[in-house]
C-alpha cells in the first residue's frame, strides 16, 4: 500500500504545491542565493563494494589510532583493555538495536542488563541507587547540579566547583545552568584548593563539586569534607574515575550525596570521542529527584522475577515542560559494555587493573622526574595521571613524539595559564615498561 504522505503522481505533486502556495518545486529554494545552490553534485564514478572497502581502509590508516600508536594521553578518555567478550555481547541483535524499554513484557533482557549494571555501579561507588541513561561524565555532573537545585530551592542558588574538576565538565555545567538563577563559583582562581573552596560555603550553596582523583590525577583530602558541606545544607557531588575505585575508598564511604563520572574506562573504547557513558549514583532519599531512568526488580502475577522502569515520573521522558531533567534517550548499550566489563573483571580483576595503573604511572613519573629540565609538580598522591613541567612547549614535545608514533600528554596551558609549560601524562595497564622507557629516552633528547 502506498504511503499517504508521499505524492505518487504529477497530479498529487501539483495539489501539494498549490496547498502551500507555490507553482514549482524550485520556488521552495528561492531564499537561497543562486550562486550557492548545488546545481548538481560532482560525485565520483560508482565503485564495487570491494573497492569502497579498500578506499575506506586506506582513509582509516591515516588516523593515529591506538592500534598503531603508543598513548600517554588521558584527560578524561582512557586507553584500557577491553575483554573480547564485551564486544561479543554488545553485537547481539537483541541488545544492539534496543531502544528505551518502556514495555517490560518484551524488554526483560535489556531491563535486566540495566539492573545488573546499576547494581555493580552502586557496589563500586558505595551509593544506594544508580541509573543508566546519561550521555557522558560531563552531562552527569551538570545533571547532578540541577538535581541539587531541585532538592534545595532557595532564594539564591550557588554551585561551588573546584578548578581541579575537568575543564570541559565545568564548561558543560555552565551551559546547562545558563538562564537559570544558579551562580557557579569556585574555579575563578585556577590554583584554588579545597580549603579555599570551603571558605565560599554559605546558606545559598546548593552543591559542592570536586573530582577525586582530580583532573591532575591527584587524590583530594576528603576526610571530614562531607560534614562541612552538609553543615551548610549543601549536596556533596564527587566526580570519579571508576577504575580508581578498584583501589581507593568509594565516595559513599566519605559522605558523598551524588557520585558521577565517565564510564568509558569500563569496557568502552576511546573511539575518537564517543559514544560514552555517564555514571550517576545517589542516596535512596533522593531517588525521586534523580534524572534519567531507573530499572527495578519485582515479581509478575505468577510470582516470577521481573524488571521494570520505576520510581521516575513519566514526564521525565515525554512531558518535557514539566521534567526536572533533559535526559531522555537510552544509553544502555554503553552501560551494557560497562556491566559486562565489571562482571568479567570482578573485584580482584578491577583491583589488579587499578594497581597496574598506579605502579606504572609512578614508575613513569620517577623516570621522567630524573631527566634534567623536567619536573613532576604533583604535591598530592596521584593515581594514573601526573603533571610534568617541561623545558619546551608541550605542543612541540607532542609534535616530536608523534614522529615516533607516540601520542603525548595533554597541554595544560590550554586551560590553566599558570601551567602553560606543563603537560598531563597518563599511564594505564596497557603501557609497557618498554614504552615508558622509550618515552623517557625521547624526552631526555628534547631540551
Amino acid at each position: 500500500m502506498e504511503s499517504p504522505f508521499i505524492p505518487s503522481t504529477d497530479k498529487d505533486r501539483e495539489e501539494m504545491l498549490r496547498a502551500i502556495g507555490v507553482e514549482k518545486i524550485e520556488e521552495l529554494f528561492s531564499d537561497i542565493p543562486p550562486e550557492v545552490r548545488y546545481v548538481k553534485f560532482n560525485l565520483p564514478e560508482p565503485l564495487s563494494e570491494a573497492e569502497i572497502l579498500r578506499e575506506i581502509r586506506q582513509m582509516a590508516e591515516m588516523n593515529a589510532d591506538l592500534d598503531h600508536y603508543t598513548c600517554f594521553l588521558g584527560a578524561g578518555a582512557y586507553n584500557h583493555f577491553v575483554p573480547s567478550v564485551v564486544k561479543y555481547v554488545l553485537s547481539r541483535g537483541e541488545f544492539y538495536t534496543a531502544y528505551t524499554p518502556y514495555q517490560p513484557e518484551i524488554s526483560q533482557g535489556t531491563l535486566q542488563s540495566i539492573f545488573e549494571y546499576q547494581t555493580m555501579v552502586c557496589q563500586l561507588t558505595g551509593m544506594e541507587v544508580a541509573n543508566a541513561s546519561h550521555y557522558d561524565g560531563a552531562t552527569s555532573m551538570a545533571e547532578a547540579a540541577l538535581m541539587a537545585y531541585n532538592i534545595h530551592r532557595r532564594k539564591r542558588h550557588k554551585v561551588i566547583v573546584s578548578p581541579a574538576v575537568h575543564p570541559e565538565y565545568r564548561q558543560v555545567l555552565r551551559t546547562y545552568v545558563r538562564g537559570m538563577d544558579i551562580n557557579v563559583v569556585g574555579d575563578e582562581n585556577p590554583e584554588a584548593d579545597i580549603q579555599d573552596l570551603l571558605g565560599l560555603l554559605d546558606q545559598d550553596t546548593i552543591c559542592f563539586i570536586i573530582q577525586n582523583p582530580n583532573f591532575f590525577g591527584e587524590l583530594e583530602p576528603v576526610e571530614g569534607l562531607a560534614d562541612k558541606i552538609h553543615a551548610a545544607g549543601a549536596i556533596f557531588v564527587v566526580v570519579v574515575d571508576p577504575i580508581s575505585l578498584g583501589l581507593f575508598k568509594p565516595p559513599g564511604q566519605y559522605g558523598a550525596d551524588i557520585v558521577v563520572g565517565e564510564g568509558q574506562p569500563l569496557g568502552n573504547p576511546v573511539a575518537f570521542g564517543g559514544p560514552y557513558l555517564g555514571i550517576f549514583a545517589t542516596k535512596m532519599e533522593y531517588v525521586h529527584r534523580m534524572p534519567g531512568r531507573l530499572v527495578g526488580e519485582t515479581v509478575d502475577a505468577e510470582g516470577k522475577r521481573g524488571f521494570v522502569l520505576t520510581l521516575s515520573a513519566r514526564e521525565q521522558h515525554i512531558r518535557r515542560e514539566k521534567a526536572t531533567s533533559n535526559i531522555c534517550t537510552n544509553q544502555a548499550l554503553c552501560a551494557l559494555a560497562a556491566g559486562v566489563y565489571l562482571a568479567v573483571m570482578g573485584k580482584e580483576g578491577l583491583r589488579k587493573v587499578a594497581e597496574l595503573c598506579y605502579h606504572k604511572a609512578h614508575y613513569a613519573a620517577k623516570r621522567i622526574g630524573e631527566i634534567p629540565g623536567y619536573e613532576i609538580i604533583n604535591k598530592k598522591p596521584f593515581f594514573k595521571e601526573f603533571v610534568v613541567r617541561c623545558p619546551l612547549p608541550p605542543q612541540e614535545i607532542n609534535r616530536r613524539l608523534l614522529q615516533h608514533k607516540i601520542i603525548g600528554g595533554y597541554d595544560l596551558g590550554r586551560d590553566y595559564p599558570h601551567l602553560k609549560d606543563c603537560m598531563l601524562l597518563c599511564v594505564t595497564e596497557l603501557n609497557t615498561k618498554e614504552e615508558i622507557d622509550k618515552l623517557a629516552e625521547l624526552l631526555a633528547e628534547m631540551k
